[in-house]
């Protein structure tokens, strides 16, 4: 079968078209064939090297196709054996395309747990981009953040996967959400999603300007963080309110002043990902509410996923991008 391979970690140019042997059955797998998978900032990471995968290997975490036994149309939730505690993963937990073989591929084979039904009306390529932002989103915003219709919700970033994703379930959940940005264009495409404006955090008082913007000048009820900005991102919160960091992008550590923390009652949660009951209820929600599928920013084919990956590293895009298997 087609797939991508890498036979060392690298830039881009490890990822490499080949033809390697199809999945061996096992019992409790399946074998989907795949249409579309989709790239996330883990793959990047993951290509360099930072995870310590085996070598060669295919990457790859998100995938829409069909059950080779079945028939049946899915998409594959990454996240390998979360395990029975729903406050986080277990010692086995691993992300597709980390330490076995991902979805760069014409097949793939996943726990029987892992596949889902696709979304009425939805294409192959947004199933794709679906599952991984949307768990992350999910589990981020509801199982940990818990967040409730009418609250305030500040998204840091408006452009990324998750961020977009963010913006479209609290949107459909009855919250009202902010974004921040250095681009105007992309603060405007985040409205156009349902976001209610956006704020430049590259200004000096933005944390400031972020925190008068809601309730009143009180603060955020909720700040999705998905790049490390800690000690900012509490700052836009009103008494009482909750973080919730789910990346280290723009910073490994931060500072956090003890004192204004505990008598502001803030929460401060971590997450990442997500099991197999955060993907139901997000499914119950795209169900039940007019939930917008993935933005998807840029398509390529199985054998460009090394030019997929030079493009999302370049950071120009706005949603997913994804590679059409064909």
């Amino acid at each position: 079968m087609r797939a991508i391979v890498m036979n060392e970690y690298g830039g881009p140019e490890v990822l490499v078209p080949a033809e390697v042997p199809e999945p061996e059955p096992r019992e409790g797998w399946v074998t989907v064939r795949l249409q579309a998978s989709a790239l996330n900032w883990h793959d990047t990471l993951m290509r360099q090297g930072i995870y310590g995968s085996p070598l060669p290997i295919t990457p790859g975490a998100d995938g829409a196709g069909v059950v080779v036994e079945t028939g049946e149309e899915v998409m594959i939730l990454p996240s390998l054996h979360w395990g029975e505690r729903g406050s986080a993963p277990s010692a086995d937990f691993e992300i597709l395309g980390d330490q076995r073989n991902g979805t760069y591929a014409e097949l793939v084979s996943v726990p029987a747990e892992n596949v889902f039904p696709r979304p009425s009306g939805w294409s192959a390529l947004e199933c794709a981009a679906f599952p991984l932002v949307g768990v992350t989103a999910y589990r981020a915003l509801f199982t940990r953040g818990r967040l409730a219709s009418g609250e305030s919700l500040l998204v840091l970033g408006a452009s990324g996967g998750v961020a977009t994703m963010a913006v479209a379930l609290a949107v459909a959940a009855g919250a009202k959400v902010t974004v921040t940005s250095t681009s105007p264009e992309k603060i405007a495409r985040a409205c156009e999603l349902g976001a209610s404006t956006g704020i430049d955090h590259s200004t000096a008082n933005w944390v400031e300007e972020a925190r008068r913007s809601a309730n009143g000048g009180e603060g955020f009820d909720l700040v999705l963080d998905p790049v490390g900005r800690v000690d900012e991102s509490i700052g836009t919160l009103r008494a009482g309110g909750r973080c919730v960091v789910l990346g280290a992008n723009a910073r490994d550590t931060a500072p956090l002043a003890v004192r204004p923390f505990y008598f502001g009652q803030y929460d401060l949660l971590g997450t990442t990902m997500g099991g197999p009951r955060d993907f139901a209820g997000l499914l119950r929600l795209v169900d039940s509410e007019s939930v917008r599928p993935p933005v998807i920013d840029r398509v390529f084919s199985l054998e460009q996923a090394a030019e997929a990956h030079r493009y999302l590293e370049g950071g120009g895009g706005f949603g997913k991008v994804v590679l059409d298997h064909g």
